[in-house]
């Protein structure tokens, strides 16, 4: 009975110092944003489809490659998000990608933005958005919109 009681304790104690806590250590990176602005503005985008980031997203070994070449400053480049609970040094320190180290996917930023929202990162949503208006004023004239 005391054993349950203690446990009871501790666990409202751990609930309510867990609700005190900030709800993510997950954040906007800036680098990234500015990055893909700067594709966008570059016309480095691919005009995909809906749904189509699970085909063109690079897979592990595409990663792992890019970072062996060119590191964890431009692999950060390539993500909307941080995650400060691991090392700028780890691939687990940057969320949100959105290109295939060559171009800006826009299934990429759909996934993003969705993604996002489902987790409660508005300030991630909202940098999604912005990319996707921008990158509907930059597409071609006459090129009709596919989702």
């Amino acid at each position: 009975m005391r054993i349950g009681l203690t446990l009871a304790v501790l666990c409202s104690a751990s609930c309510a110092l867990a609700a005190d806590m900030p709800k993510s250590v997950v954040g906007l990176n800036a680098v990234g944003l500015q990055f893909a602005q700067q594709l966008i503005r570059e016309g480095r985008i691919v005009f995909d489809q809906k749904g189509a980031w699970t085909r063109d997203q690079p897979s592990i070994a595409q990663k792992n490659e890019f970072l062996r070449l060119h590191g964890f400053g431009e692999y950060s480049k390539w993500h909307l998000g941080i995650d400060l609970r691991h090392s700028v040094r780890a691939k687990s320190h940057y969320k949100f990608p959105f290109g295939d180290f060559s171009a800006l996917h826009r299934c990429g930023l759909l996934a993003v933005k969705a993604r996002a929202h489902e987790y409660g990162y508005a300030e991630i949503e909202s940098a999604a958005a912005e990319l996707l208006a921008m990158i509907e004023s930059a597409r071609p004239r006459g090129q009709k919109r596919v989702d």
